[in-house]
């Protein structure tokens, strides 16, 4: 395959950002575009790359889905002993990113990381379908695996260990709280003179400025 990826461009030209069109909270802002992207139909508005750095100071990033959001930070739940959860064990500072192509924004978020409480790990854990319940006992996330055919036998093993319907949440599964210490909100514009708008916590209050494109 022979293609020409340096040529390939796309113009942005729907929206623009301002320092005076932005709320004065970024929690709002972000609930503001948050909420266009649910109404545009988009096919996953709570995904985000999710980046971390290793004890060894190796960065990796890998996709999640949002799973909680308020003032206080954004949610998401996976296995603890996963590689993200080993990276943020040693480094609890991460940083989020949303894409939304369709409306030409993206959001960066950065701050630290902490676990929530099990009572609200638990909460969400028996909302999910079964298959997804037994699923989290099921796979080591993140450890190398030999086959698919393993994988299916560690899921039969744990739908027979929990044949009643009753499935606990495991010890090594929950959720992480990011809680903001920058966002930026980051508005396509033509000509490559994109918007972009950056909340810096100053204290008890939000400074905001525009960055270079």
């Amino acid at each position: 395959m022979d293609l020409d990826v340096a040529s390939m461009r796309k113009e942005y030209a729907k929206e623009e950002l301002t320092e005076e069109s932005v709320q004065r909270e970024p929690f709002g802002q972000f609930s503001s575009w948050f909420d266009e992207a649910v109404a545009a139909s988009l096919p996953e508005p709570t995904a985000m790359v999710l980046s971390t750095v290793s004890a060894q100071n190796k960065p990796s990033s890998r996709v999640v889905l949002m799973k909680g959001l308020d003032e206080h930070g954004f949610v998401w739940f996976t296995n603890y002993e996963s590689k993200k959860g080993r990276d943020l064990a040693s480094n609890p500072f991460a940083s989020l990113l949303f894409f939304w192509p369709e409306l030409e924004r993206q959001v960066r978020i950065e701050g630290h990381v902490s676990k929530i409480s099990q009572a609200e790990s638990l909460k969400y854990f028996v909302s999910r379908p079964l298959e997804s319940r037994l699923g989290a006992w099921a796979s080591f996330q993140s450890l190398v695996v030999e086959s698919r055919d393993i994988l299916h036998r560690q899921f039969e093993n744990a739908k027979a260990r929990f044949s009643d319907g009753e499935v606990p949440l495991p010890p090594s599964w929950g959720g992480y709280r990011l809680t903001p210490t920058t966002y930026e909100f980051w508005q396509g514009r033509p000509s490559r003179m994109h918007d972009r708008i950056q909340y810096s916590k100053d204290g008890n209050a939000w400074a905001i400025e525009r960055l270079s494109p």
